[in-house]
């Protein structure tokens, strides 16, 4: 039988009783936008956060346009970001008109180098987004820091990383928003497509709200332009039964990160680093191999499966040509996408399936 590379099946047996009562609840009461269920959803994501809003919306990446939108990002902006990570990060830069300005990322993290984002900074620059990789967040207060000195907002892309901790504070409530996904396979999934943004500003939730749902203040009076980024009542009930269960997985997926990495070390690959001041949630559990086409064939042909997260760096993708970047410009990212790999990875892995990939890998070197 092949290793599943996130077991959302075991997930979903578990909790099958009560999230099939919940939909069943939606569907009977037949409101199935916004409503009580997608408040009790923001309630537990800020009380499970800390942020003193939190604004549920459509997808990971409509929580990021709404987040540039509601700073005013537009046209002769520029942003800057990573470009070792999903296109939907600088994507949504491209879309409200503005410019995407990478800056290398951290050898040992995969995350952004603070200290190169200052050389970036130019009179243009109107905002900084961070991205918490493979389930760890950057260097936030260095960033922080930086954003201050030089009057710029951040924008935490925790999409992989909710439930992580930064010197025992939580992802997504790091900075002035914070934006994360509810995409299936994420750390906390739905069964569709969901997001949600935290803000603990007042009238910056107000506006961010406002804007997803088509910039509309009270019914058919619309303050800003604005796009429909709504949840809708299926995806929170979801989310909410698995809510109860969350803090639980994420004890699980630190734990079974951990041993990977005791089983993994002086081995022929590089696992993941976590530094002492934060926690990971393991979004993706990614290691490096320089010999990373044959040893997915090898795993693959053991029955178990293997992803790559990412291949190419952003900016030698087509759809960013224009900035005008070339190959070698970004050299730490462009030798991370070359020798990344992610194993199967969820809180349900057992030792058994841990130990086969382990064993694999160890076979192989």
């Amino acid at each position: 039988m092949k290793l599943p590379f996130i077991d959302l099946k075991t997930q979903y047996e578990l909790y099958k009783s009560e999230i099939n009562r919940e939909i069943l609840g939606v569907l009977e009461s037949t409101q199935f936008i916004l409503g009580p269920q997608v408040t009790k959803l923001e309630e537990n994501l800020a009380n499970f956060t800390g942020s003193k809003h939190v604004i549920s919306c459509s997808s990971g990446t409509d929580a990021l346009l709404i987040a540039l939108m509601a700073l005013d990002i537009k046209a002769g902006d520029e942003v800057i970001t990573t470009p070792f990570t999903f296109i939907a990060t600088a994507e949504v830069i491209a879309l409200v008109g503005a410019k995407a300005v990478f800056v290398d990322i951290d050898e040992e993290t995969y995350n952004i180098n603070p200290s190169l984002i200052e050389e970036a900074i130019t009179e243009k620059t109107k905002a900084i987004i961070p991205v918490s990789l493979y389930g760890q967040c950057s260097n936030m207060d260095e960033i922080n820091e930086i954003a201050k000195k030089h009057n710029l907002y951040v924008v935490e892309d925790g999409c992989q990383s909710l439930g992580a901790t930064y010197k025992n504070r939580k992802s997504c409530n790091l900075s002035d928003i914070g934006c994360t996904s509810f995409f299936p396979s994420k750390p906390l999934g739905c069964y569709g497509d969901g997001g949600a943004i935290f803000t603990n500003d007042d009238l910056l939730a107000k506006k961010l709200r406002t804007i997803s749902n088509h910039g509309q203040e009270e019914r058919y009076k619309h303050k800003y332009i604005g796009i429909n980024g709504r949840l809708d009542a299926l995806q929170a009930v979801i989310l909410n039964v698995k809510m109860k269960y969350f803090s639980d997985e994420i004890k699980a997926r630190e734990e079974i990160g951990a041993r990977y990495n005791r089983l993994l070390e002086n081995s022929a690959v590089t696992p993941p680093k976590i530094l002492k001041d934060r926690t990971s949630v393991f979004a993706q559990y990614s290691i490096l191999s320089k010999n990373r086409t044959e040893l997915i064939s090898k795993l693959n042909q053991a029955g178990i499966p293997v992803a790559v997260h990412y291949p190419i760096s952003l900016h030698q993708q087509e759809a960013f040509a224009p900035l005008g970047y070339k190959d070698g410009d970004f050299p730490v990212s462009e030798k991370i996408s070359k020798e990344i790999m992610s194993l199967p990875m969820s809180p349900f892995l057992t030792k058994e399936q841990q130990d086969l990939v382990v064993n694999s890998i160890k076979e192989f070197a």
